[in-house]
């Protein structure tokens, strides 16, 4: 689950950067918040991830236990093309790790939250 400041500004990015699909949405008015479910497909066979609006909150601190969201992708160097050119922040070039063979990029979400695209072995 992420927290972000601005719904369907994360849906947009979610959906039309990274190619997700938007799963489900939940409205708890009451509550105070409300939620978009996206992910490449439903559970159990993919990963979902919850995307949390608190109603008045625009801006989280990332903190120092975050991390960052890990994405296999079949072509790395592709997938970056396809996120710049729908305005995604590649923030790391593809290439490989450090130290490795292993074929990565960084991208960041509107919010600030780094997402790995890690090549796939066809």
């Amino acid at each position: 689950m992420l927290r972000v400041g601005d719904l369907q500004r994360a849906v947009d990015f979610y959906t039309k950067v990274l190619g997700m699909n938007l799963l489900r949405t939940t409205e708890r008015p009451e509550q105070k918040y409300s939620l978009a479910f996206v992910g490449y497909g439903t559970n159990p066979e993919h990963a979902e991830l919850e995307l949390t609006y608190n109603h008045g909150v625009d801006k989280y601190e990332m903190g120092s236990a975050y991390g960052h969201i890990a994405i296999g992708v079949s072509d790395v160097y592709a997938t970056c093309e396809k996120i710049r050119a729908a305005g995604g922040n590649i923030t790391r070039e593809p290439g490989p790790v450090k130290g490795g063979s292993t074929v990565i990029a960084f991208v960041t979400d509107p919010d600030g939250y780094k997402i790995e695209l890690i090549q796939r072995d066809a």
